[in-house]
């Protein structure tokens, strides 16, 4: 295929931003006496059970473990118990106050409400960190992570593997390219929430457990009382009340299904459209069902609506959560599988074929992630194929020349319909290729090319990304003023802005 005018065009826009020699300002590791990649880091972790654990299992095949902190002994049972000695604590700052001359780098994977806190006190300290997405949970703590790892000159990574995915880069060259033509929308949707959204009520207060610190846990939230809902076992889809995971639904807490799930879904729109660099004309929540006083509902329709950038036309985005398959959009061809395909599960011993559907396991967590593959595609359909259907969540390129899809994390990114992907040539790689979404994190702690989801990128990003979440709790159409951090038609919206902090959770601010 011809490499156009507009691959050259827009390859170097994003070039500006995102250069070959990585995706933002470099950080050095020379100061501090690393004279080798291969000298191993000292990781600690702050939340080590549920998704930290698997951030620690990511970064130990390589990396020293040498400190872990989690206010639930119970929930980080499992890396407590796997190294047995790296020093525990409950309390963050008691363990970068005792533990901080031994380390290099944290991870940070509390519930959202604590990102900020724990991440800025981490970089205070000099310390590399990698922050779970959706990185925070307000726009204001969004910016001040951005200056503070500016101020610090630490390495920094959100947890949004796809923005790693080989296939997230083959969606943004692709369009670059002009294959699909000028996008003047992008469907985007989940079959989020998993956990409870929607309630109405909150239970009678219960003991707390003695495995869980309750007041650590709240952290800069207001203080409550706990409830188990009667439970006395968490069990392992969800557990008591509030925690181990249905923080997620409560607006104190978490981001809902969008916090969930948009910094993978939407990443690849992101890259491919530089809607980091746009201006958000509005948001709006035009559905949802489930409304509650304390959590986000149960399903939810957001559209975002983007100024032109460059030669790219306006854009909308419409982002659906709480599906139970992928939505019916206008213009698909009739069959097509759009987002995440399903993968064979017999009878051919070929099972879940490279790029058919199903993604890669392991401690990279779907990073790299898969690549479409024309063969491994033909063989769903054929007539002996037993498919299994994965969750609906996915992705969809609307341009005026034709359309695209991709998976969750920028997987099996492919024309539609599928036919035109027969003989397709991929475009000559533009953008530089990561080792993976953890191994990219380490490099750059160790002086290397900035990782692909620095602050520098994730900030601007969760910016445009929060606003629909802020807008799932008003009604109406919300207008953003991003020069000045307001949203200039809504005063009780605005206050959203900007976490309210319980009295000694305060941190220090940066001027950006």
């Amino acid at each position: 295929m011809a490499v156009t005018r507009r691959y050259f065009f827009y390859g170097s826009l994003l070039a500006g931003a995102l250069p070959r020699a990585g995706f933002g300002a470099a950080p050095t590791l020379k100061s501090m006496g690393y004279k080798s990649p291969n000298e191993k880091l000292n990781f600690a972790a702050i939340g080590s059970g549920g998704q930290g654990a698997s951030n620690i299992s990511a970064a130990a095949p390589t990396e020293n473990i040498v400190a872990l902190c989690d206010v639930d002994d119970r929930r980080a049972s499992g890396m407590f118990n796997r190294f047995p000695n790296a020093p525990k604590y409950r309390d963050f700052r008691q363990m970068l106050d005792k533990e901080g001359n031994n380390i290099d780098a944290v991870i940070v994977a509390t519930p959202d409400h604590m990102h900020a806190t724990a991440a800025t006190w981490c970089m205070e300290r000099g310390k590399h960190v990698y922050v779970q997405k959706p990185l925070v949970r307000t726009i204001w703590e969004a910016r001040q992570l951005r200056a503070a790892a500016a101020k610090y000159k630490v390495a920094t990574q959100m947890g949004n593997q796809g923005y790693s995915n080989e296939g997230t880069r083959q969606c943004a060259e692709m369009i670059w390219s002009g294959e699909i033509g000028s996008v003047t929308e992008v469907h985007a949707w989940s079959d989020r929430p998993m956990w409870p959204q929607g309630l109405t009520a909150i239970p009678a207060e219960d003991p707390i457990p003695s495995t869980l610190d309750w007041d650590l846990w709240l952290g800069i939230a207001e203080k409550r009382p706990f409830t188990a809902e009667g439970k006395t076992d968490p069990g392992p889809n969800g557990g008591f009340f509030y925690q181990p995971f249905n923080w997620r639904g409560f607006y104190d807490f978490g981001c809902g299904a969008l916090g969930d799930m948009a910094c993978h879904i939407l990443g690849a729109p992101n890259m491919a459209l530089h809607l980091s660099k746009r201006k958000v004309v509005g948001v709006e929540c035009i559905k949802k069902d489930g409304v509650s006083p304390f959590m986000f509902p149960k399903s939810s329709v957001i559209r975002f609506d983007f100024a032109p950038f460059g030669d790219m036309p306006a854009l909308k985005i419409f982002w659906y959560d709480g599906l139970k398959e992928s939505p019916k959009i206008a213009g698909v061809p009739d069959g097509e599988w759009i987002g995440d395909p399903p993968f064979r599960t017999g009878p051919s011993p070929a099972n879940r074929p490279a790029g058919a559907g199903g993604r890669p396991s392991g401690n990279e967590f779907r990073s790299p992630g898969s690549v479409f593959n024309w063969e491994a595609f033909q063989a769903l359909k054929e007539p002996d194929a037993q498919l299994r259907f994965p969750q609906p969540d996915g992705s969809l390129f609307i341009g005026d020349k034709g359309m695209m899809t991709t998976g969750t994390y920028g997987d099996i990114t492919r024309l539609l319909p599928v036919e035109k992907m027969k003989d397709y040539q991929m475009p000559a790689p533009l953008l530089t290729r990561s080792p993976g979404h953890m191994r990219d994190f380490i490099r750059a702690c160790k002086g290397g090319d900035p990782a692909c989801s620095n602050f520098d990128v994730a900030a601007p990003f969760v910016e445009w990304m929060l606003l629909g979440v802020i807008a799932l709790r008003h009604e109406g159409k919300l207008e953003y003023d991003s020069d000045k951090m307001r949203i200039v038609n809504n005063a009780e919206a605005n206050k959203l802005l900007k976490p309210v902090f319980r009295k000694g959770w305060e941190f220090h601010t940066v001027k950006a």
